[in-house]
């Protein structure tokens, strides 16, 4: 039987395949990341970008390849965790912009739509990096463009076989991954997600996404401190119109006169919406003109303040989770990604508005920072993701934003508490953001966690749970006891310049041995001022910084 087209159909079965494929195999692909810390791993990355991009689809199995492949796309953008994740959100977009317009694609279309992809992935890098996923999706479309092969099951094993074999090739590209004896990651992922599309359409099976293993982490808000008295626009209203050609400013203006809390911002041909009114009904119905409505929410805001009236103890029990603070607009307002209370206790004492859950393990996606920006009422927004996983979906987020948003590239907790430091309000949004990235580069951080594989890292063999000390992202100690180490790396970040040392302890820590190591840092260091806090962090026993 040939397979000389794909409709909408075939295409929902063979993303959804992929999907169901890619999360079986996320452990596989977690497996090959060289770094063995404990990280927002590329297999669990990629697999949440694209069950969030599959669950937009879930019901439309029926429906044309372009509405499916328009609202994969979107899926996709807002779904994207880590960097992987939005580099391949961004292979999605490309794939998907070569099917607009489309009620099936022949072979040749085909083709065309993985070299989009490859196109819109390099365009996401601002320096490609070769023997990455870039380079796998790159010799798929190469390869899937020079083949004159019509039929489409056909086309996509030599796809699959060549990009095999130019994944097997990645370890000669980069040394990391030669050392470690394992090819990329993110290559073969991607690899998987191919090889699962060409079988849903090779055997012509049903599939519908399987969510055993897809736990979704409702986030709660604490909004005690709203008074139901003081909400003039009772209904918090959210949703998507897909149309092309939509006049964003006409229609924003037009909305405006029927509630508050408004953002409207277009990307092509999709136009997402946030607004609180006190009739959902009759902005639905303007907004339904302009094209079809997807993901449509409607939060009754008073009802939801009588039923989550957090306590001041609830409140300090979850200081990791989204807590909205300024009411009327400010001129700077401030959102940090981090992971621990008491971190989250230091960032909400320096000022900032919005405290995101996430960081190591846990990268937030496009969505989540997107939505926090749409909730902080400020005429410029600073973001730091505070770790180097999260900048690309931040800035994929501010994209999205029709705000004035400012990504400050912190890789660092210590870099995000020392660029807070730094804000002075008197000073213009870039004024500020130049003044924070000089202090940033000037922050030497160290960190101690546990190796969760066995690896070779830069000639030191690493065991399964060995103590790991990093300078600035590279394992520079390996040994077995967590404050020797954490004595150790410091010793490497202090020098004659610096005169402040701050340790943020984690949750795992002894505090009696906390208190002997910085007893002994401080007979070492006389001249230097050694602060110490619980920063509570899961995963790394130390987060330490010199300036």
């Amino acid at each position: 039987m040939e397979h000389l087209v794909i409709d909408g159909h075939k295409f929902y079965n063979m993303i959804v395949n992929a999907s169901n494929k890619l999360e079986e195999n996320k452990d596989y692909v977690n497996s090959l990341n060289v770094f063995p810390v404990p990280d927002g791993d590329t297999g669990t990355n990629m697999s949440m970008t694209l069950k969030t991009a599959v669950s937009e689809i879930e019901n439309l199995k029926d429906s044309s390849l372009e509405v499916i492949a328009r609202k994969l796309s979107k899926g996709a953008l807002m779904g994207a965790r880590g960097n992987s994740g939005v580099i391949f959100s961004q292979i999605v977009r490309g794939i998907s912009k070569g099917m607009e317009e489309k009620k099936e694609i022949t072979s040749k279309e085909f083709a065309n739509s993985i070299l989009e992809g490859s196109k819109f992935a390099y365009k996401a890098v601002m320096r490609p990096t070769e023997g990455t996923i870039l380079t796998i999706i790159r010799a798929a479309s190469e390869k899937a463009t020079n083949s004159n092969e019509k039929d489409i099951v056909k086309l996509l094993k030599e796809v699959c076989d060549y990009s095999e074999e130019v994944l097997n090739k990645t370890p000669d590209m980069l040394p990391a991954l030669k050392e470690a004896k394992v090819v990329d990651a993110g290559g073969m992922g991607l690899l998987i997600i191919l090889k699962a599309m060409k079988e849903a359409l090779e055997t012509n099976n049903e599939y519908s996404l399987n969510k055993e293993s897809y736990e979704k982490k409702e986030k709660k808000s604490a909004l005690g401190n709203i008074d139901t008295k003081n909400i003039k626009y009772g209904y918090c209203t959210e949703f998507f119109v897909l149309g092309n050609d939509v006049d964003v400013e006409k229609f924003k203006e037009e909305l405006s006169l029927h509630g508050d809390s408004m953002v409207v911002v277009g990307l092509e041909d999709v136009v997402k919406v946030h607004i609180h009114t006190n009739d959902p009904g009759l902005i639905l119905s303007k907004a339904v003109k302009l094209g079809e409505l997807s993901k449509i929410k409607i939060e009754n805001m008073r009802e939801q303040h009588r039923n989550i009236l957090v306590s001041d103890k609830e409140l300090a029990e979850n200081t990791v989770k989204p807590i909205v603070k300024n009411k009327e607009k400010k001129k700077n307002a401030f959102i940090s990604v981090v992971m621990g209370e008491g971190i989250a206790n230091i960032f909400k004492d320096l000022g900032v508005d919005f405290v995101i859950e996430g960081g190591q393990t846990m990268n937030p996606s496009t969505q989540d920072i997107l939505s926090c920006i749409d909730k902080v009422n400020a005429e410029n927004i600073f973001v730091l993701p505070n770790n180097k996983n999260i900048i690309m979906s931040s800035n994929q987020a501010a994209e999205l934003s029709d705000k004035n948003v400012f990504i400050l590239p912190t890789k660092t907790i210590p870099q995000g508490i020392s660029a807070l430091a730094m804000f002075n309000n008197e000073l213009s949004a870039e004024e500020n953001l130049s003044s924070m990235k000089e202090v940033i580069d000037n922050v030497s951080t160290g960190k101690v966690t546990y190796a969760v594989r066995d690896t070779e890292n830069d000639g030191k063999t690493i065991k399964q749970g060995d103590i790991l000390g990093l300078v600035e992202e590279k394992i520079t100690q390996v040994g077995n006891d967590v404050y020797d180490v954490c004595e150790d790396v410091i010793s490497e970040i202090m020098d004659k310049d610096k005169e402040l040392l701050t340790v943020l302890y984690g949750k795992d820590c002894d505090e009696k041995q906390v208190e002997k190591l910085i007893q002994n840092i401080e007979n070492k260091y006389p001249d230097a001022d050694v602060q110490s806090y619980s920063g509570k962090q899961p995963l790394f026993y130390f987060i330490v910084s010199a300036e």
